[in-house]
């Protein structure tokens, strides 16, 4: 197993980054399950500084009153089309998941429960293998 280096993931809007091709950038599309229930928007992305690659979503749901936040790791990701981005997870899945908390943007154990939660091999792993980028529909 490797060592998880807190220092890597951040938002990719609180970085001089930025998707080299604006039509790839998924941040503002709508979230959907494989059902086709709405999930909410994505919000930001969080990018692995040291390999450069994006590790998961940060996506905001629910109601005016009671919106909340969540990470949704890339694995999720089955499809992208110039809306959406559609997930595996359910839209009961989504609602349960860990909150995301921006205070915990270094915390492994926060990101080892998220990618738990979810059934994920953890991306910090030597085991793990980064997903085939879904093809944009």
């Amino acid at each position: 197993m490797a060592t998880y280096n807190a220092n890597q993931l951040v938002r990719l809007s609180d970085t001089d980054e930025f998707v080299l091709d604006p039509s790839e950038d998924v941040r503002g599309r709508k979230v959907t399950d494989s059902d086709g229930a709405d999930l909410g928007k994505v919000h930001d992305l969080l990018v692995d500084q040291n390999d450069n690659k994006v590790r998961a979503l940060v996506v905001n749901h629910g109601h005016l009153l009671e919106k909340t936040t969540s990470v949704i790791p890339v694995d999720a990701i089955t499809r992208i089309t110039a809306d959406e981005v559609q997930v595996t997870q359910s839209k009961q899945k989504i609602s349960g998941s860990p909150a995301y908390d921006p205070t915990l943007v270094y915390d492994e154990d926060y990101y080892f429960g998220v990618y738990d939660y979810y059934g994920y091999s953890p991306y910090w792993y030597d085991e793990y293998v980064y997903p085939a980028y879904p093809y944009y529909v």
